[in-house]
């Protein structure tokens, strides 16, 4: 799990551990993190994780929220970030592991093989059954095999509502740069993609669809030549994405 390390001056004060989806920021008692300052505002900033990623996103303080030295608005937390505020500062600390390591490759767009396969096996484990639940057995199901003459065992089935098709694996491919022609699937719930610091998206997959959201960057990522809006935009196969000076095509698998 994820942590922030506040200090002044040097000195260590303590370690709050991410522990919920949305942590607050404040000089207000009712922030999760209040610093009674007058340099931090009532509501000041908002950090919000999303399974192993962390969002900053600054609530229009007066004073302005810093990370490693650079005002920012919204920003996507990387491991022993700093955040500034007045003079306390929150060390971001991300739990290493093989998960982070994923995190980065990703982030950063270097698509080695190697990782690929372990996204892979890693879809392998998280696939769920191919049979569901079965409804619970209707008292009537007792009858003796006479009766069931008389009502098809198949009619339960058909009045129930037919299973929602499972989502296809979905898949971007680096059309432009150094990683071209390379390809990564979209395994999971969550891929971080863009160059931290410049511009930063994420797209999301959800049981009916994938969508791209801004997280970080002045410009928002372009759609087949159009920039996307602050709303998690959903894809369509074949779907030409830009982000960060890099054109990729996000796709289907069959």
């Amino acid at each position: 799990m994820a942590k922030l390390i506040l200090s002044m001056d040097n000195l260590v004060l303590k370690e709050i551990p991410l522990d919920k989806e949305r942590i607050t920021i404040g000089r207000k008692p009712s922030n999760d993190i209040q610093i009674d300052n007058l340099a931090i505002s009532g509501n000041h900033a908002v950090i919000v994780t999303i399974l192993n990623d962390a969002f900053l996103e600054d609530l229009n303080s007066t004073n302005g929220t810093f990370v490693n030295g650079r005002q920012i608005h919204k920003h996507f937390l990387q491991d022993n970030d700093v955040i500034e505020l007045g003079k306390y500062r929150l060390k971001y600390v991300k739990e290493a592991g093989v998960q982070a390591a994923q995190d980065d490759f990703e982030k950063t767009m270097v698509l080695r093989p190697e990782m690929l396969r372990r996204g892979a096996e890693l879809a392998a484990v998280q696939r769920p059954p191919a049979e569901p639940p079965r409804p619970p057995v209707a008292p009537a199901a007792a009858a003796p095999s006479a009766a069931m003459h008389d009502q098809p065992a198949a009619a339960p089935n058909a009045a129930a509502p037919a299973a929602a098709a499972p989502l296809p694996l979905g898949a971007i491919q680096v059309l432009t740069g150094s990683n071209a022609g390379k390809t990564l699937d979209l395994v999971k719930s969550l891929t971080t993609l863009g160059k931290p610091g410049v511009q930063v998206a994420v797209i999301a997959r959800r049981p009916h669809g994938y969508f791209l959201t801004h997280v970080e960057g002045q410009r928002y990522p372009q759609v087949n030549g159009t920039p996307i809006s602050i709303q998690a935009h959903p894809l369509k196969d074949h779907d030409i994405i830009e982000l960060a000076g890099v054109k990729m095509e996000f796709f289907l698998k069959d």
